[in-house]
């Protein structure tokens, strides 16, 4: 699972012209999802959890629709950004799959974004672009772990809504994944010392690790904000196909959230929206 608030950033990357907005603007809802427990796994879970809404307009470090990013450099058709994307945790003891295996720790990924903006409306409101994240991944406990790396080429459409959709932002997103070996044992390995007559002992190796789609929607209105998502993910022919942990090729999930605005900065910026 990725980062479930950047899963709903995903509808709000459309683009306006430029205008003076708040520096900072701060704010918490709720959401609530339907996730698998992993990609792969035949068990998931409901999830009502807090969504914090923060967007910060800095000149090199942005927190907004597009996610939590560091513009490193900027051009017209190119921008390399920083990436961010997280997993959350795995009671092994609730899924019939891992059970007797250690627990999934949450994991937190990060690194660069190469972005190439392929198309442009001349009103800015629609853009197609091509993104080549590359991110590290490490656990988040008392002794993080390093977990290997993620590559997640994509084309990200955004599109503004029109006519009685005026106000409404859309996003469509998709491409392969790719996954380090150690990535890759983290989530589908089975160490022979939990291997079972069921579940056989097995050796993840790294590369192809599946394709995912991802469709949004959200607005922004003057004191809150709504999004959903759904996602749909295929692993058949991934490297690690054959590892017993992966119960299910094909499945689909989502959720919505609300957050109301709290507060925001007197200072203003020059700022697309």
């Amino acid at each position: 699972m990725r980062l479930l608030l950047l899963a709903l950033c995903v509808a709000g990357q459309a683009f306006a012209a430029e205008r003076d907005l708040p520096l900072w603007e701060l704010g918490a809802g709720v959401g609530a999802f339907a996730l698998p427990d992993y990609r792969g796994s035949d068990e998931g879970r409901g999830y009502a959890l807090p969504v914090p809404y923060l967007v910060y307009r800095g000149r090199f470090l942005k927190s907004d629709r597009h996610g939590i990013r560091g513009t490193l450099f900027d051009s017209d058709r190119i921008d390399l950004n920083l990436s961010l994307a997280a997993s959350l945790p795995v009671n092994s003891s609730h899924n019939t799959a891992r059970s007797g295996m250690p627990d999934l720790e949450p994991s937190l990924e990060l690194g660069p974004s190469l972005e190439f903006a392929l198309w442009r409306a001349p009103e800015r409101r629609d853009l197609l672009a091509l993104r080549l994240p590359l991110r590290a991944a490490f656990t988040l406990e008392s002794s993080p772990r390093a977990i290997g790396w993620v590559a997640t080429p994509h084309l990200n459409l955004d599109l503004g809504g029109r006519g009685a959709l005026a106000g409404w932002n859309f996003g469509l997103l998709g491409g392969p994944i790719y996954g380090s070996r150690r990535q890759h044992q983290y989530f589908y390995g089975v160490a022979p010392q939990f291997a079972t007559p069921e579940r056989p002992a097995y050796e993840a190796p790294g590369g192809y690790a599946g394709w995912q789609f991802i469709a949004a929607a959200s607005r922004r209105y003057p004191r809150y904000w709504v999004g959903a998502f759904l996602r749909a993910d295929t692993l058949r022919g991934a490297v690690f196909e054959a590892s017993p942990l992966l119960r299910r090729e094909h499945y689909v999930a989502g959720g919505a959230a609300i957050a109301w605005l709290l507060g925001e900065s007197e200072q203003r910026v020059r700022a697309e929206e």
